[in-house]
């Protein structure tokens, strides 16, 4: 269920609040190939399914940056901001890549609103998104994401 913040007045009340999950994504060996392509990362423990197979992680796993990127496609399951003229990306706090995420493994995201405040004709939005295989015991990403609104 989306969480829907009607303005962004709204945002201020829900600071320090868990906003909800996406929906699972499937992460397939075709998406991180496409990554691998768009990025140049062609690194073997992506890649190569029988290399893999043997290595570290027991298969291939996606590229840390692919976990993060999905981002953009999970967080509007999560929540959105009516009443804004323009949301943009700002940039990264921290960002931890705590635990492989296996090809053929479901992800999803999680959010909470950590901190609003005022920025020229709009607010600055800092969300700790963790991204969490189903079934996994710890996350695979967490990350600090700020987001830019204006009015």
């Amino acid at each position: 269920m989306t969480t829907i913040i009607k303005s962004i007045d709204e945002l201020t009340s829900h600071v320090g609040q868990h906003l909800g999950y996406s929906d699972y994504l499937d992460i397939t060996q075709e998406r991180v190939q496409l990554f691998a392509d768009a990025t140049g990362d062609h690194q073997w423990i992506h890649l190569d399914v029988e290399k893999a197979k043997a290595g570290p992680f027991g298969g291939t796993i996606a590229h840390g940056y692919l976990t993060l990127s999905l981002g953009p496609a999970l967080l509007p399951q999560i929540w959105r901001v009516e009443g804004v003229k323009m949301g943009v990306n700002y940039g990264t706090n921290k960002v931890r890549f705590m635990a492989p995420v296996p090809v053929g493994a479901r992800l999803r995201a999680g959010a909470k609103l950590m901190n609003v405040e005022q920025v020229a004709g709009g607010v600055q939005v800092t969300i700790e998104v963790t991204f969490e295989c189903e079934g996994a015991t710890k996350p695979s990403c967490v990350a600090e994401v700020i987001f830019r609104y204006y009015s």
